[in-house]
């Protein structure tokens, strides 16, 4: 679990810098990011969201999410968020929403993080948004990729997904496989220190019979 956390700390780093740089080049769409993100495994997601209007503010964005075991959203001031589940227990959507003064105003935009996992095992993911305006106007982000491959005018989020990697696989049976190694290390050092003490005792014992031998012949002479 602390390796995951400061694996996932490092990618929101690096997630933030790169989108950051690229906020002013990319088009204005609603984008998810998350680089390294492999198929069943665990990661935080990016979700930048620019303002596009020239008039109005954004207060609100929702993401609908495809089942997730865990969502976890990070702080971020200003906003509270509501992760959404079913019977299940499986996140399901996310909606983060800006109080006073914390609106994402024309020109701006905003990323939301989100810690999730295990993403879905396929070559992408869509994360369908709904963008909200303060002056009423919703912007439904929810397009899939025309036929010819064109993008559409509203695309959804969508992430591409590495294939699975042995130790991404092991996510859960990492835990396990590291406490056993260590075990076994435990065992075959406990072995190992036993064999010393006994080699240890033999020595002290021939020591010490040496010791009286020389005794009694000292005596003797």
């Amino acid at each position: 679990m602390n390796t995951f956390l400061r694996r996932a700390s490092v990618l929101a780093g690096v997630t933030s810098l790169a989108l950051a740089v690229g906020a002013g080049a990319a088009s204005a769409h609603v984008v998810v990011s998350a680089p390294g993100a492999e198929q069943g495994g665990y990661t935080v997601l990016t979700f930048r969201v620019p303002t596009e209007s020239d008039t109005a503010a954004t207060t609100s964005v929702k993401v609908e999410l495809p089942g997730l075991n865990s969502a976890r959203t990070q702080p971020l001031p200003g906003w509270t968020s509501v992760v959404d589940k079913n019977a299940e227990g499986l996140a399901t959507a996310v909606t983060w929403t800006a109080g006073p003064g914390a609106e994402v105003l024309p020109g701006q935009f905003q990323q939301f993080l989100l810690s999730a996992g295990p993403l879905p095992e396929e070559e992408s993911v869509s994360f369908p948004a709904t963008q909200t305006y303060n002056d009423g106007e919703i912007v439904e982000w929810n397009e899939e990729p025309a036929a010819d491959g064109s993008e559409p005018e509203k695309p959804a989020p969508t992430l591409e997904l590495a294939a699975a990697t042995e130790e991404s696989d092991a996510h859960g049976a990492t835990a396990a496989t590291t406490e056993a190694s260590g075990q076994s290390e435990s065992s075959e050092s406990d072995t190992t220190a036993r064999w010393i003490a006994g080699v240890a005792l033999v020595l002290g014992a021939i020591g010490a019979a040496l010791g009286i031998g020389a005794t009694v012949r000292s005596r003797r002479s």
